[in-house]
């Protein structure tokens, strides 16, 4: 849907999630919850985008993908939430009242969303950038809403918008799969034909943003932690629009590859140089854009002193000045060619279906009324810029381009971020008066009917659909369910005595290969540095080769190369799997580079650069701050884990609070030890790399395997035998205790975990299903729903026996805490019917069959493999799931009631909530000050 806005009350983005609360053919509640319990979807969201809002939905099953598609299209046109002010209140903002004796404030999903959002110092750039470039149309306001304006929106308002742009004339439909298309049209025409031809509404259309005729500059402040040197903590970003209309496919491409070529690789110029110049810590808002009609190109640095603004934006002007002057170095011109042109044709989308991502990059020229197709047509532009690249050199294509575009381009906004330790806490008193102000407004009759309104409003949020809406909701039976897992043709082998896995499968003529190290050499003391050793291998340079050179090799050969370790508990064992990981791709042509490249990050790489290696440090410790900050709920869970195994230990001191302390330390001791520091690295390497213990996994067809395992034997041969260090133990977890972080923000993050093996509770595939449930209807209800938290779920880890519960964006703290010890009287007093048992258990399999290209089945073979878990195992499991009572949940109950009686809760908050807590609550959390 398009869609133009004109404040920043987040209209479009409240009417995302609205629409999805029931509509005409499905009158519950929530449909799309109905849809997250008992579908094989392999997609199912929406998003809110400045000037448009999707909704796709995704099924490998043509059943269940047309019973969400019917879902959609019933939610999007003839939703309930346009007559219903309860949804409104719930997704969008309402006042909260419990007794008229207490304070008011403010509840909403998408207001505490946006708090969340507004908490964190990269989104306020860039919402900050978005609406300086372009002020005069629609970009120039936040379609998210900015936590000041929501309230200021009425349901009229929400009402009206619904009508003026929510209709078939203003919509884009798009689908993707091998479904017969005389069905589609069958399908959208039940819904089509029941609107007017050609209404009478309001221009959705976006109208461009006129260039400047001079460069602008803007200082905001973000909240900030009062620890450190504030003054040390700027940011500083320079922003251009790029043009007053839509570019080419041609020029798009260019543009692309220019991008590319300043700052898509460690070795990059302006990357480079902007990093290596000592005056930030790591690259903030930087890059192209050109999802919106016009494109915008932005460069910055955070952790930028404040006598160091100036110097960061003469710096880029005179970088970017030298790159038109003198071109780009022929290598590095190569190696971003392949790479591009790499991704391109595997059309790797990870996760998501590739369907998705076809339909975004139409949609992103199609809603401006241009050929939807041309975005994915891109063999004649890519054939034709190499053609010019070729024929006349690359300074002469991409010089005028940085000419043309951004140094003679008026249309430019500086943008400074300062930092500011009361802002947080005057953003709350500010709403706090507000609030004040409003009750003060009230007389007794109207607080009254607020906390009857309130108490309405959540019994409402709290009364499950009755059986009958909820059977209304188009569903597959457990016949539709395949009996048997999905199984990945993996042969194990050897060569020259180490094991091999051979995974059979198409990929399209790339191999895709990971080279498997133990850890089990490596020293307690050497485990915080492992993160950083594995940046170095990939970042710095050989004896005959600069760590510039060694990355535009692996840019012109291969499809790219990452080093990173894995942890994990296994099953039924005490001590953890702790694996380093070398993986890459090729094309299958080029297996002989892809190893020996492998080979040359491994063993030939120096670590000699001191000034490189302090950079990663601060690159790593800015992008660890801007963690904690946005994804508070991930800290938390690696704060739990750490208390309640081993491998949880290890994964948080490689990349939880642990290792951001520890980060902050190693900063100063670079300075100070850089000999011990290089030597660590050294002896690191030394305690891992060897044949012995080493597995090679290998993804493509067949002949390709055949044909690469000369190469694979070269690179084991050139291995050493044994590592260097005797096998060590790993017995180590933080303290069992309830622990609050605090940091600067407007929302939370709450956690409660426990050991349920340690309970006595043997593992069943029917806690698969139950944690599924726990989460999308007791969590989804109560934490979000009418708790007005952003998000709310549980999640079992069957290795290691850790039961978790987090909230994610969260206005409450011990409230939430409440609602998670209840999860066993809600299972106990849980009635569900058959219907609802299948829908769940359709559900799990739907998440255990998860959709996966083939790269991603490949490395799934080898996780099962080393965490012991058998194809037979796998479908143990999957008739437990399928098999599923009753009297499971009953049962599981149990497991629960430990969570809440011995389990550990974490907080990721503000120091003002967890001071209220520790008031209500005597000393109920252990303040640990996050350092930012």
């Amino acid at each position: 849907m398009m869609r133009t806005r004109k404040d920043s009350t987040g209209i479009p983005h409240i009417l995302e999630h609205s629409v999805l609360c029931g509509s005409r053919k499905y009158p519950m509640k929530e449909p799309f919850v109905e849809l997250l319990k008992g579908s094989l979807h392999t997609f199912l969201n929406a998003f809110t985008y400045p000037d448009r809002t999707c909704y796709p939905v995704a099924s490998t099953n043509k059943k269940d993908f047309y019973n969400l598609v019917d879902v959609y299209l019933d939610a999007v046109f003839f939703p309930k939430c346009v007559d219903d002010v309860h949804t409104f209140q719930q997704e969008g903002w309402h006042y909260e009242l419990n007794d008229p004796s207490e304070d008011i404030s403010y509840k909403g999903v998408v207001f505490n969303e946006m708090k969340g959002v507004y908490s964190q110092p990269d989104n306020i750039l860039g919402r900050v950038t978005q609406q300086a470039l372009c002020p005069e149309n629609t970009y120039g306001v936040d379609s998210g809403g900015d936590p000041k304006d929501i309230p200021k929106l009425t349901f009229e308002k929400f009402k009206e918008f619904h009508r003026q742009y929510y209709h078939p004339s203003n919509a884009r439909i798009w689908f993707y799969g091998d479904d017969d298309p005389v069905h589609r049209l069958r399908v959208l025409s039940e819904y089509l034909d029941m609107f007017d031809a050609s209404p009478a509404r309001d221009s959705s259309k976006v109208e461009p943003q006129k260039l400047f005729s001079r460069p602008r500059r803007i200082v905001e402040k973000y909240p900030a932690g009062e620890d450190g040197d504030l003054k040390k903590k700027h940011m500083v970003c320079l922003n251009w629009l790029l043009s007053d209309k839509p570019l080419d496919l041609q020029t798009q491409l260019a543009l692309g590859f220019l991008d590319h070529l300043m700052l898509g690789t460690p070795a990059s110029p302006l990357r480079k140089i902007l990093l290596e110049s000592g005056l930030g810590e790591a690259l903030v808002n930087s890059g192209m854009e050109d999802e919106l009609l016009q494109p915008q190109f932005s460069i910055g640095l955070k952790g930028v002193s404040d006598d160091n603004v100036q110097k960061v934006e003469e710096l880029v002007m005179n970088t970017l000045r030298k790159l038109a002057d003198e071109g780009f170095d022929t290598d590095a011109v190569e190696a971003s060619m392949n790479t591009i042109e790499f991704s391109l044709r595997e059309n790797n989308t990870g996760s998501s279906p590739r369907g998705l991502s076809l339909m975004l990059q139409s949609i992103a020229k199609w809603i401006y009324d241009m050929d939807p197709f041309e975005p994915l047509k891109y063999e004649e532009p890519l054939k034709s810029l190499k053609a010019r690249i070729a024929e006349k050199g690359s300074k002469s294509v991409f010089s005028p381009l940085i000419e043309e575009y951004i140094l003679n381009n008026p249309h430019c906004v500086t943008i400074e971020m300062q930092p500011d330790p009361e802002k947080a806490s005057l953003e709350e008193a500010e709403e706090k008066s507000i609030l004040e102000k409003v009750k003060a407004s009230m007389t007794e009759e109207d607080l009254t009917e607020l906390a009857r309104a309130t108490e309405e409003l959540r019994l409402k949020q709290e009364t499950p659909d009755p059986p009958d809406a909820l059977k209304c909701v188009p569903s597959l039976n457990l016949s539709d369910i395949p009996k048997e897992p999905i199984y990945v043709p993996t042969e194990v082998g050897d060569i020259n005595g180490v094991k091999v896995l051979r995974n059979d499968l198409f990929t399209n003529n790339i191999l895709y290969t990971e080279v498997v190290f133990d850890m089990g050499s490596v020293k307690h003391e050497l485990l915080q540095l492992i993160p950083l050793f594995c940046q170095s291998l990939l970042e710095m340079g050989t004896q005959d080769l600069t760590f510039v050179q060694l990355n535009q090799l692996i840019g012109r050969k291969t499809g790219g190369i990452s080093v990173y370790p894995l942890t994990s508990s296994v099953y039924g064992r005490d001590d953890p799997c702790s694996k380093i990981i070398v993986r890459g791709k090729s094309m299958v042509g080029r297996a002989e580079d892809l190893f020996n490249l492998m080979n040359c990050v491994l063993q030939e790489v120096r670590f000699t650069d001191q000034q490189r290696f302090k950079q990663f440090v601060s690159q790593s410790r800015a992008r660890m701050e801007n963690r904690l900050r946005g994804s508070g709920q991930g800290i938390a869970a690696a704060r739990m884990d750490a208390m309640l195994n081993v491998a949880g230990w290890m994964s948080e001191q490689m990349g939880g609070l642990s290792y951001l302390e520890f980060l902050h330390t190693l900063e100063q001791k670079v300075d100070q030890d850089w000999e011990g520091i290089s030597s660590s690295l050294e002896e690191i390497r030394r305690s891992f790399l060897s044949r012995n213990g080493c597995i090679v996994n290998m993804t493509a067809d067949g002949k390709s395997l055949t044909n690469t395992e000369k190469y694979v034997g070269k690179f084991l041969d050139l291995l050493p035998e044994n590592p260097s260090g005797e096998l060590v133990t790993w017995d180590a977890r933080l303290p069992l205790r309830n622990e609050a972080i605090v940091i600067p923000t407007q929302v939370n993050y709450v956690g409660k975990a426990g050991n349920i093996y340690s309970s006595g509770y043997k593992l069943d595939g029917s806690s698969y299903v139950i944690s599924k449930h726990i989460s999308n209807t007791w969590l989804w209800d109560r934490v979000r729903v009418s708790g007005g938290a952003y998000g709310g779920s549980c999640d079992f880890d069957s290795h290691s026996g850790v039961f978790s519960f987090l909230s994610y964006r969260d206005p409450n703290l011990l409230k939430t805490l409440d609602i998670y010890d209840g999860t066993g009287d809600f299972l106990r007093g849980l009635d569900v019917d058959e219907d609802t048992l299948t829908k769940a258990i359709i559900g799990t399999i739907g998440d255990v069959d998860s959709y996966q290209l083939p790269d991603a089945k490949g490395y799934t073979s080898l996780l099962r493999h080393l965490l012991n878990v058998t194809d037979e195992e796998r479908q143990i499991r999957r008739e437990e799931i399928l098999s599923t009572s009753l009297k499971d949940f009953k049962e599981f109950a149990e497991a629960i009631d430990s969570v809440s009686d011995k389990g550990v809760a974490v907080a990721v908050a503000s120091q003002e909530d967890i001071d209220a807590a520790n008031r209500e609550r005597s000393n109920f959390f252990e303040v640990k000050k996050a350092a930012l």
